[in-house]
């Protein structure tokens, strides 16, 4: 027998409110991301008859798009990001993996002791110059490398990963080595296929982390050939003319205004993360509530 909740007019208006306060605050969410795109494909002409605030274009044109990739500016950092984004979130959660594993078994010697040290990270820290000084210690500056193996480790991403690796069955474990695995091997062959949430999960949140990072750019880069995207966006903002940071004759871009062109640079910085999270979102929830609560 089944039985089916027959909803009063109270609850249905309740529904209703909640319904509309969440589609408010998806608008506040999302209306700046359609004005970046629409300001970014908007005819020149359109944007000065209407004072430089658009909403809803009569007109479309790619102009700052093919601008911005006429450059050898744009292209060389998006190639760059790309470069530290997959290298770098590799080597993070390579070890990540490898210091979260066996943090995971209580019989660990030493074991809450290096706890405490990676917690205590996470409250203090020894500052920014003693960090810059031992990036340029061990030759790091100006490399690619400073991008990506300071803060090789997140220890709030460590401690989840950890989590989830004791909510795994020890038999299955345990079966494994019966099998004749090693550690090594019972963590490529066992654990790992079966950490696949988290282990997704853990990479959105380093790649994104990775995509998104100026600071060490600015801190520890002096070449612009090895600026990211995200710190030649952070210049071209900071700057009233495009021009000098495209590295491209001020009368190819000077017919766009430069917000155009800045709003075209910010769509293609944004983009990659956007086509691919809704391929991990499934992973994502899965392994931040499998990695969040012990079972």
């Amino acid at each position: 027998m089944s039985y089916h909740l027959v909803k009063t007019k109270t609850d249905r208006v309740i529904d209703v409110i909640i319904y509309g306060i969440l589609a408010l605050f998806a608008l506040f969410a999302l209306f700046p991301l359609y004005y970046v795109v629409i300001m970014s494909v908007t005819p020149i002409t359109e944007v000065f008859r209407n004072g430089g605030y658009v909403i809803i274009p009569r007109g479309f044109t790619l102009d700052a798009y093919k601008a911005v990739f006429a450059s050898p500016t744009v292209p060389q950092a998006f190639k760059i990001t790309v470069i530290i984004t997959l290298v770098g979130t590799a080597l993070n959660l390579i070890v990540t993996s490898l210091l979260a594993y066996p943090l995971s078994k209580k019989p660990m010697p030493g074991r809450n002791i290096i706890l405490f040290l990676i917690v205590f990270t996470m409250l203090f820290s020894g500052g920014l110059i003693p960090l810059y000084l031992v990036v340029r210690a061990t030759g790091l500056l100006d490399t690619i490398w400073a991008m990506i193996i300071p803060g090789m480790v997140s220890a709030f991403n460590m401690l989840i990963m950890k989590t989830f690796f004791e909510n795994l069955p020890d038999e299955i474990e345990d079966a494994a080595r019966v099998d004749g695995c090693g550690d090594i091997s019972t963590l490529i062959r066992i654990v790992v296929p079966l950490s696949t949430p988290i282990i997704a999960t853990m990479g959105l949140f380093y790649g994104v982390t990775h995509w998104n990072e100026y600071f060490k750019g600015i801190m520890y880069l002096n070449d612009r050939t090895l600026y990211p995207i995200q710190v030649v966006l952070r210049n071209m903002i900071q700057t009233a003319s495009v021009s000098s940071e495209l590295a491209v004759q001020s009368s190819v871009v000077q017919e766009l205004p430069p917000e155009t062109i800045k709003m075209a640079v910010v769509v293609v910085a944004l983009l990659p993360i956007v086509a691919i999270y809704p391929f991990l979102q499934k992973y994502f929830m899965k392994g931040m509530l499998l990695g969040a609560v012990k079972g």
